[in-house]
């Protein structure tokens, strides 16, 4: 048997994951009005016959206004989450790899166009919407500028995420990640860059919280005791005066007190100033900080992981308890297959595919 802690379990509260490879959530850009597509029912397949132990369905949107792009997933009508079942179903006939979702709103970074067409703000005018935010202040100097939230507007929001969870659970979804990364909606909150509110969700760190962990509240309220409920964060902007690790940490703490399963460790995305200094595990330093500082609350590392050696190392070395990993998984979808080979683990795949290990290389099971 290897020793590979890559392919040891995990349980994420009472979901158990057969191995410890995570596969990050992945804007496709091809929903129609909010719905899966053909795409996804493909992509899914693809990502759910990897071997991961985890699959995150790409960034979902809580409300219309809250797409990043016209073409972005969404699950605020039932009728999004019968669409959203159908898909699953098909998958799952051939797959059981448990299945989670990041639930978010974009924002001010909203109404943009894909990133193959260009990915820049779509005001208005030209077929876009009207986006919020925590202030009136754009993404982008260009940007037509935000609505700020008002009392209604939070209250509309908040409901919109916990109306959204809800039906992710009802259609069987195995856990729930909150968005609070990438310069959206939550992480607006969070960043003193973008949020200059006068009211009690601006000024101090508390503040500044106080909305993100109220929706986090929200959400949990409408979950069933053991669904697993996750947080993505930005643990800095990557600017001076920004969001940052010693803020990341006291957002951990808070997020462990209220029972969050995990914190998936990413970074930057709020402001067009950032200096990213990126490599091989560049954001490491931030996932190791935070186990370190928030002991027992799992901490999902990501970002440029590409190796299964260097996955394995980060793990055995305990700066992390999962590896995620996006691009990689798109450029090769049986990353988790090469890595067991490689770590002389095995990995159970579908009977279909066991004709395909080569000759003498027995990692491979049904």
């Amino acid at each position: 048997m290897s020793d590979s802690r890559l392919f040891q379990p995990f349980r994420l509260g009472q979901l158990a994951l057969d191995n410890r490879i995570v596969i990050a959530p992945m804007c496709q850009y091809s929903a129609r009005d909010g719905h899966a597509s053909e795409w996804h029912l493909m992509h899914f397949g693809q990502m759910m016959q990897s071997g991961a132990g985890l699959f995150i369905i790409e960034a979902t949107a809580v409300e219309p206004e809250g797409r990043i792009s016209a073409e972005d997933l969404g699950l605020w009508s039932d009728e999004h989450a019968s669409s959203l079942a159908a898909t699953l179903e098909a998958v799952r006939r051939h797959s059981a790899m448990p299945v989670a979702i990041q639930l978010g709103h974009a924002g001010r970074k909203a109404s943009v166009a894909r990133p193959w067409e260009g990915g820049t703000h779509i005001p208005p005018a030209a077929g876009g919407w009207q986006t919020v935010a925590p202030s009136a202040q754009g993404h982008a100097s260009a940007d037509t500028p935000p609505q700020a939230l008002d009392a209604g507007g939070l209250s509309r929001v908040r409901a919109a995420f916990a109306d959204a969870a809800r039906r992710a659970e009802a259609i069987g979804i195995d856990a729930v990640e909150l968005h609070m990364a990438h310069g959206y909606l939550l992480h607006q909150f969070l960043s003193p860059l973008a949020n200059t509110r006068d009211d009690a969700y601006g000024g101090d760190l508390a503040s500044r919280m106080r909305f993100p962990l109220e929706v986090f509240d929200a959400v949990r309220a409408v979950l069933s005791p053991g669904k697993p409920l996750g947080v993505r964060i930005s643990a800095t902007d990557w600017v001076d005066g920004g969001w940052d690790l010693a803020q990341s940490i006291e957002l951990a703490r808070a997020l462990k007190s209220r029972g969050a399963a995990y914190i998936h460790v990413s970074s930057g995305g709020l402001s067009t100033a950032q200096t990213i200094p990126t490599g091989p595990g560049y954001q490491l330093p931030f996932a190791d900080a935070l186990r370190k500082a928030v002991p027992g609350l799992p901490v999902i590392a990501v970002g440029l992981i590409t190796e299964a050696r260097h996955a394995e190392r980060i793990l055995q070395s305990g700066q992390a308890d999962l590896i995620a990993l996006a691009r990689a998984m798109l450029y090769d979808p049986r990353w988790p297959w090469h890595a067991a080979a490689e770590l002389g683990a095995r990995l159970k795949v579908a009977p279909q595919y066991l004709r395909c290990a080569p000759h003498g290389l027995h990692n491979l099971s049904a």
